[in-house]
């Protein structure tokens, strides 16, 4: 099958507004009738915040208290570590995956992993953040920006850029490609960012940045001023200042990368009614209010941004072509290492 196209230009998201497509899905394809459902038992792979995922899957086993929704959650390359054996095994062990970055799911729908699900819910969310083909969709929006902890840093960086000042040496924190998806996705977008590409990546590697594990211990880093200023999803950034830590986001002026969390269905699940039911669930309108109580962007546009975010439409997205990422990504994350060890 062919999947050559441009990433979700969600930043095409001239947002000026997140348009509704007045598109409905064939009937074949339609949402199972939850009193048709029979009891089922599914397992989710993910990588979101433990305490996150719960609220989530919580909420959906009261709307569906037919389904039990087992999860194992990890970081995402963790996560596709874990696949990667299953299917060499001839047994993926879960029957869908909540993860950072679309790359990934291109490469499984090329591998005829995914089911082909196109949800009646999608009508209603951005459009750009649906897999044409169907064998995923995005449920939030998640911009990596520049946190600083306000107690320490008097003059805040604008500018990716900013970053590379040797007044910075030994105070950034960022998360390891390795682990983080979207920190993985993250490098190969810098790279082919012409504002910014290797000569960057060299100037803040310069700095000695601390590698964390992951986006978590980054922001708790600069909340706790460890590392006062941070390369993390801003969602972080709103949760442990709502909590009341002195930490700010910044949305650099060159433009941010995101990714959209997306989900798919695993084509060997055994329960794909049941499995469809939950992606409808998390890109539904309860779903995305949900998300933005949890601090994330909503991929809806009756659905309102949380309190203290900028507007999507204010924000500088970092959009590049899919399959260039998709290409570049292993080496990007490679280049990383060699120059951050």
């Amino acid at each position: 099958m062919s999947r050559n196209r441009s990433l979700g230009a969600v930043a095409a998201l001239s947002l000026s507004a997140l348009a509704l497509t007045a598109c409905s899905a064939p009937a074949a394809d339609a949402s199972p009738d939850a009193a048709e459902t029979e009891a089922a038992s599914l397992t989710l792979y993910t990588s979101e915040p433990q305490e996150k995922i719960d609220e989530l899957i919580a909420a959906f086993t009261e709307q569906h208290p037919e389904i039990d929704v087992e999860v194992f959650r990890a970081g995402t390359g963790d996560l596709t570590a874990r696949i990667a054996a299953e299917e060499k095994a001839g047994d993926i062990g879960a029957d869908l995956l909540l993860a950072a970055d679309a790359p990934t799911f291109e490469d499984y729908a090329e591998r005829d992993l995914l089911l082909e699900y196109e949800s009646p819910e999608a009508a209603s969310i951005q459009q750009d953040l649906i897999d044409p083909e169907h064998f995923y969709v995005g449920t939030r929006l998640l911009p990596t920006v520049i946190a600083i902890n306000t107690n320490t840093i008097a003059d805040a960086p604008t500018s990716w850029n900013d970053l590379t000042d040797p007044a910075y040496a030994g105070k950034i924190a960022m998360p390891n490609p390795d682990v983080s998806g979207a920190a993985a996705y993250n490098a190969a977008v810098w790279l082919d960012e012409p504002k910014l590409g290797l000569s960057w990546l060299e100037g803040l590697a310069a700095n000695r940045p601390l590698i964390a594990e992951s986006n978590g211990p980054v922001s708790q880093a600069v909340a706790e001023g460890s590392s006062p200023v941070g390369i993390v999803v801003d969602s972080l950034v709103r949760d442990l200042a709502a909590a009341g830590s002195p930490i700010e986001a910044v949305y650099p002026e060159e433009g941010v990368p995101f990714v959209s969390q997306p989900v798919g269905i695993f084509a060997d699940t055994e329960q794909p009614e049941a499995a469809k039911l939950l992606v409808d669930f998390l890109i539904s309108k309860q779903g995305q209010e949900i998300a933005v109580a949890q601090s994330y962007l909503p991929i809806r546009d009756d659905v309102q941004s949380p309190e203290g975010a900028p507007e999507i439409s204010d924000i500088v997205l970092l959009n590049p072509e899919l399959e260039k990422i998709r290409a570049t990504q292993a080496a990007a994350v490679e280049t990383f290492n060699s120059l951050f060890q």
